[in-house]
């Protein structure tokens, strides 16, 4: 981080929308802020911080979650503000409303903090464009999830010590996910050699423009790996033959014990979420006590958006150096 920055001057951002917007030393500002919500969420009986009290925070997904849903609304509770959930399904936009217009009737109802989630690429960044509050991106089509890039990060750097020099291994739908996308742009920046792992039919084209190193041969790619990142088969967004089948693809392209073996003897074992056990990952690997840090992912979810909230809303609630 250059020196000397104080305040808005370490996270000069409106929005977080993506992690591509972010300088390394803003990534690694938001991680050390998680730092100190993970001390909390752990330490503390009542996990709850009167800082955001007073303020509106919407979760507008127009796209089915359950995760990172309820992780948003437990930061955003355990920070004192007061969170509404807006869900697909009740949304005028199921009317033929269209997406300006709710963007239009968000920022009409004075909110705070916009989390959104929507399923179309860049429509997040529209809605930005038309309110007056910060808005986070909790992902858009198959642009980017920057919390779950951070909260990725988190973990690793929290296991590992550190990521730059790591070797990251991230494994499976590359094409469909921004997750991936996400993670390539956060671990990249922060310094981890990034390779990523697929079928040729789920490998992006040219994804050697983002400085990974792409794998169609699932051994050849663990090899010597810190970390292995599995993939969700993302079936929703497939619109064709991209696999022979479910069974073909876990003798492929599955995370067994067999295969974890070719990385390194403490390499980690994370997956986004939601998993598809005995496609992707073995429920013996998924399970691991020592190796697999899914469950710690989710904890380090909550604190990474608590952060993020928390550093979007400082200028409103007047913070020295921030306003």
């Amino acid at each position: 981080m250059p020196t000397g920055l104080t305040g808005r001057q370490q996270f000069p951002h409106r929005h977080l929308l993506a992690i591509s917007a972010l300088m390394p030393w803003e990534i690694s500002f938001l991680l050390d802020e998680a730092e100190h919500w993970v001390g909390v969420n752990r330490a503390h009986s009542r996990k709850h911080d009167d800082r955001l009290g007073g303020l509106t925070q919407i979760n507008a997904f127009f796209e089915n979650s359950t995760r990172t849903l309820l992780s948003f609304e437990i930061a955003g509770k355990r920070l004192g503000a007061d969170v509404v959930n807006m869900h697909a399904a009740q949304s005028s936009v199921k009317k033929g409303e269209t997406l300006i217009d709710t963007a239009m009737t968000l920022n009409a109802m004075r909110a705070d903090v916009i989390v959104i989630r929507h399923g179309s690429s860049g429509a997040v960044r529209l809605i930005a464009d038309k309110v007056s509050c910060p808005v986070l991106n909790a992902g858009d089509g198959w642009h980017e999830h920057p919390t779950q890039g951070l909260l990725d990060a988190l973990t690793i750097r929290r296991r590992k010590g550190s990521i730059a020099g790591l070797v990251v291994a991230i494994c499976g739908d590359v094409l469909h996910s921004r997750v991936a996308r996400s993670n390539i742009l956060c671990l990249g920046s922060l310094g981890a050699q990034v390779r990523v792992i697929a079928p040729p039919t789920l490998m992006p084209a040219a994804i050697e423009q983002m400085s990974v190193t792409p794998f169609t041969d699932m051994d050849a790619g663990l090899e010597g790996a810190d970390v292995v990142m599995m993939l969700r088969l993302q079936n929703e967004r497939m619109d064709g033959a991209f696999i022979p089948s479910p069974r073909e693809y876990h003798m492929l392209y599955g995370l067994t014990p067999e295969r974890l073996a070719r990385a390194k003897p403490d390499a980690l074992v994370m997956h986004p979420g939601p998993m598809n056990r005995g496609v992707e990952i073995s429920s013996i690997v998924a399970d691991h006590p020592e190796r697999s840090a899914i469950t710690e992912q989710v904890e380090m979810g909550v604190a990474v958006r608590m952060a993020c909230l928390d550093v979007l809303t400082r200028a409103a609630r007047g913070v020295e150096g921030w306003a």
